[in-house]
């Protein structure tokens, strides 16, 4: 978990208030964030990745204005018209398609600011970035610019004097020698040109997504600031440039946009959004009774603006607020802001005694037999890309189940199997000694018409150098009759993921599964290089 340092001086300097240390670090557990370590001076927290505006103490101090009643509902991002422009040339389109970018102007930073800033730029390349896949941020001294910039693309021969460094390097040089380079190299190794920020004057302003220009590195006589992020996806972008945005408004900066021109690109708008929330809802799932006009004066503690119109509560969230997506989680806005400690625990309603459900008691039993045939549990996610699920794998997408909006295209596919994802586990884990065996149990889900069914399933590969269809055949045999004492029988059949001749369908009376020594050219897509054997299997309807 991302951890902030949050010095008492300065905290109480940002919150604008005379706040005892006491009174502060009591609050900070009730805006979601866990106290790390506590001295006389500072103390350090840590916080969720959902909420990426607590990478820095301003955004920390915003929450804790709220919860306090020093200030409520939702700030206001003042963003100015600006006259300077960033031109994104066409070439980029294949590469890192999307850039947007913001002025702060008129500020001042000290040494622990340009520390906070630093450390929100890393926590954000992890955070929303995916490690600078998704997104990458870059910070520069404005008044060492020259306007307008070109956004495009060079070759790997271009020079220019990367960050923290002295000396001129070419981009070649920078991907093999620098740490920075050498350690998100990969990001750009696949592509023959490079993306670049040129000035006007032709200066080196950024290589994205790996390095800046050390001629824009920012310090404390920096008073006006440029603020680029290129990405692959423009909402991603967006959702970074409004967290840095309001960060730097917070921190005594005035904003002036810049205007992006060209290659599916525009200027980015920062505005919130609305959202309704039934108070009916609020009240049932929290389990107490408060009336509208404290839902509403909860929602702007918890720094959101909020209306009463009837029995419905219309709530103004800031662009900053990655973290909502729906009524529940205005639910959770409004326990935040009435105070957690103001819940009262209440005797449940029930007297009878809970117990574990006879599904979840079967499948603890399943993987307790797997794991005394010497497999590994895994726990996959059932969200995950087409890439991983079909393409790699060969399989068909005919009835594929996407999921609308999603924020990340690792996780857009509702899987319809396990076995791909096991074997991407295999290839997360090369570096570990083989022989390697995994099985998983979870839901998988099948398209039938208009309806989406669901389906309990057990895979489990074995990768080493001498597996064989017999060896994961025999794994087979003996868990179906230790957990339920059946029998089955192998077909052989054809298979997309399978070796031609060395595939089966399985049957205990109907078709339940396929099992096989996976193909070398699904191996190589995972990059992995030893043989592979596995089985899938439907529980539903056995137990």
């Amino acid at each position: 978990m991302p951890v902030v340092t949050l010095y008492f001086d300065r905290i109480t300097s940002i919150l604008g208030k005379k706040i005892s240390k006491e009174k502060i670090v009591s609050t900070l557990p009730f805006i979601g964030l866990d106290i790390e370590e506590e001295t006389k001076n500072y103390v350090n927290v840590e916080y969720s990745p959902n909420r990426p505006d607590y990478s820095t103490d301003y955004g920390i101090a915003s929450s804790l204005q709220g919860l306090l009643g020093i200030k409520t509902g939702m700030p206001k991002l003042k963003i100015k018209k600006g006259k300077d422009v960033i031109i994104v040339n066409p070439s980029m389109r294949k590469i890192r398609p999307f850039v947007t970018a913001i002025e702060a102007k008129n500020g001042k930073l000290d040494d622990e600011t340009i520390q906070q800033i630093i450390v929100m730029q890393e926590d954000l390349h992890n955070g929303i970035g995916r490690r600078r896949k998704k997104t990458s941020i870059g910070i520069h001294d404005l008044d060492k610019i020259s306007f307008p910039l070109t956004y495009t693309t060079t070759s790997k021969n271009h020079k220019f004097i990367p960050l923290e460094s002295s000396q001129e390097m070419t981009i070649h040089e920078i991907l093999e020698k620098d740490e920075t380079g050498i350690k998100y190299g990969h990001l750009v190794k696949n592509s023959k040109k490079a993306p670049i920020i040129l000035d006007s004057n032709g200066h080196t302003i950024s290589f994205p997504p790996i390095i800046n220009s050390e001629q824009t590195k920012i310090s404390k006589n920096t008073k006006n600031i440029l603020v680029e992020i290129t990405a692959i996806e423009k909402n991603a972008a967006e959702d970074t440039l409004a967290v840095i945005a309001n960060i730097l408004q917070d921190a005594g900066f005035e904003l002036f946009s810049i205007k992006i021109s060209g290659a599916n690109n525009s200027t980015p708008l920062l505005k919130p959004r609305s959202m309704v929330l039934d108070a009916e809802l609020v009240n049932k799932i929290l389990g107490i009774k408060i009336s509208i006009p404290k839902m509403v004066s909860a929602l702007r503690k918890s720094r959101l603006n909020a209306q009463a119109r009837g029995k419905k509560i219309v709530c103004t969230i800031p662009r900053y607020r990655t973290d909502i997506f729906g009524p529940m989680d205005l639910v959770e806005e409004v326990a935040l802001g009435y105070g957690i400690e103001n819940f009262e625990p209440t005797i449940p309603e029930s007297i009878s005694v809970g117990q574990k459900n006879k599904i979840t008691t079967t499948l603890d039993s399943i993987s307790s037999v797997m794991i005394g045939l010497g497999y590994s549990e895994v726990m996959n996610l059932g969200l995950v890309s087409q890439r991983i699920l079909y393409d790699y794998t060969k399989r068909d997408a005919s009835k594929i189940i996407s999921v609308s909006d999603s924020k990340s295209q690792e996780h857009n596919i509702l899987r319809d199997a396990i076995l791909p994802g096991l074997i991407d586990t295999l290839s997360r884990n090369i570096h570990e000694p083989y022989p390697q065996m995994l099985f998983e149990t979870g839901t998988i889900f099948l398209k039938n018409n208009d309806e989406i069914k669901e389906e309990i399933h057990l895979a489990c590969v074995s990768a080493r150098n001498d597996v064989s269809f017999t060896e994961i055949k025999s794994v087979l045999q003996s868990f179906l009759k230790t957990t339920f004492g059946l029998e089955c029988k192998t077909v052989t059949s054809s298979n997309s993921m399978f070796i031609e001749g060395r595939s089966a369908d399985i049957f205990v009376n109907n078709k339940i599964g396929e099992i096989g020594e996976i193909l070398p050219e699904i191996s190589d897509n995972f990059k992995l290089r030893v043989p592979i054997a596995g089985f899938e299997i439907r529980l539903t309807g056995l137990y």
